[in-house]
């Protein structure tokens, strides 16, 4: 009898612990007027698991234990209590059957229940159409959903795709085959790092073309219903270079192995909040809403109560701010948004930190039919176009497999790796380019 009631107190417990997570989702939560953050974590086996049974990246299995998993989720509810998070799981570590990732897997499951947290999948661990043809990514997806679903059980399916880089026609399959209708499949800015290159999106979210993936849809026939999500958010400024050109690092903002490995706790930490600021302040005066995403792989060599500072300073500079599942969030801003007819505007003055430059200012202006920046220094002045990549053109996909390069480079691109990517005034932009942008009312 003892037992019997211990049991039914558990299931009560176990049920109240979901019922109350699914309550906090904050399925009524408007976009507008809310400043939203995102946190993923990826758990796998391998640094970069290509494929099923291929791997080029170091074994990772010493540094994903119970316990760094407890710690983590721990600073994280230290730094924003009530935050739900969102946990990927590669592969091999899906189906590991040591007795870490078995335990690992048990206790992400449980972050569900007790937290409201999204558990999900990551094919390829990042760059899965590098290395692997549309159709087995699909397929990867699928048995990787299944998974992901019998891990976490009661009929549990993720409402997101956690993926590094994702092709359209991988998030067409995901939207019409599986009912996914968010993704985060883009890295913005990433070029020349890693294992695969795609500059050329939309920093915020959009619904892709099946055109390519950094191309927002352009009309009903070329639209797939999946937001497109960034990765992590990046410092404007640094990430106009291409990978470590000036001795800097492109992909500096809120990740961790960019501030915190690069500068230390006091100065990486004084830049991820500059870079928290340049949507939490002006970006949301601009926007009328602000987002920033941040992937902290289990992996890293960082305290996990660096974690817990940045989150207590954030709680308590923009003490309303919303740290949900970056599925949660994707539906948010798809429930807003029916189509494309986003225009976001961004405006930054650098930290003097690594590659954003105190003496400088970068606009950033994105909407369907283009994205446009602008780089002067902090009065204005030498005004110069560094980016102007429409989205009204024809753009195609390579092959998966077959190249590292998915990047969407427009008449100028930000990076300056080729010829015609010199920066020049706005009105040396061809006439259908200026025309274009005066449609959208930007005066420059």
């Amino acid at each position: 009898m003892k037992t019997s009631f211990l049991t039914c107190c558990f299931i009560l417990f176990f049920f109240a612990g979901y019922l109350s997570a699914q309550m906090r989702a904050g399925k009524g939560l408007p976009l507008m007027g809310n400043r939203f953050l995102t946190l993923n974590t990826v758990i796998r086996v391998n640094q970069i698991e290509v494929s099923r049974d291929r791997n080029v990246g170091e074994d990772e299995r010493n540094n994903h234990t119970p316990q760094r998993v407890i710690n983590f989720r721990k600073a994280i509810a230290n730094g924003l209590p009530g935050a739900r998070i969102t946990w990927a799981l590669s592969w091999l570590a899906l189906y590991d059957t040591s007795a870490n990732y078995t335990q690992i897997r048990k206790l992400v499951a449980g972050y569900h229940y007790q937290y409201g947290d999204e558990v999900t999948f990551i094919p390829g661990a990042y760059f899965a159409n590098a290395y692997n043809s549309t159709e087995q990514v699909n397929k990867d997806l699928h048995e990787g959903l299944a998974r992901v679903s019998e891990i976490v059980g009661n009929h549990y399916r993720p409402v997101s795709i956690l993926a590094g880089f994702l092709s359209s026609k991988n998030m067409e399959y995901l939207a019409k085959e599986e009912g996914i209708h968010v993704c985060q499949a883009n890295i913005w800015s990433q070029y020349s790092i890693d294992n695969q290159d795609g500059d050329g999106s939309v920093c915020y979210p959009f619904y892709p073309s099946t055109e390519h993936f950094c191309k927002p849809a352009q009309r009903k026939d070329d639209f797939i219903d999946c937001v497109n999500l960034d990765g992590w958010t990046v410092d404007f400024l640094a990430g106009r270079r291409a990978g470590f050109a000036e001795g800097f690092n492109s992909r500096m903002g809120v990740g961790p192995i960019e501030t915190l490995g690069k500068y230390g706790l006091k100065v990486g930490l004084e830049e991820m909040m500059h870079s928290t600021a340049i949507h939490f302040d002006k970006g949301y005066q601009l926007n009328g809403f602000a987002w920033v995403t941040n992937c902290w792989e289990l992996t890293l060599p960082y305290d996990a109560n660096d974690m817990t500072l940045w989150l207590q300073a954030i709680k308590k500079r923009w003490p309303g701010v919303r740290c949900i599942t970056q599925g949660e969030f994707g539906l948010i801003w798809r429930r807003h948004y029916k189509q494309n007819n986003f225009n976001y505007r961004f405006d930054e003055v650098g930290s003097g930190i690594g590659g954003s430059d105190k003496d400088k200012r970068l606009r950033w202006f994105m909407n369907k039919d283009f994205r446009l920046a602008v780089l002067s220094g902090v009065d204005g002045s030498n005004e110069k176009v560094i980016d102007f990549t429409r989205y009204d053109l024809p753009a195609k996909e390579p092959v998966s497999g077959s190249t590292r390069n998915w990047s969407l480079m427009g008449e100028i691109n930000q990076k300056g790796v080729r010829p015609q990517d010199k920066p020049l005034p706005v009105n040396e932009l061809p006439v259908e380019g200026q025309a274009l942008i005066k449609k959208h009312k930007i005066n420059l």
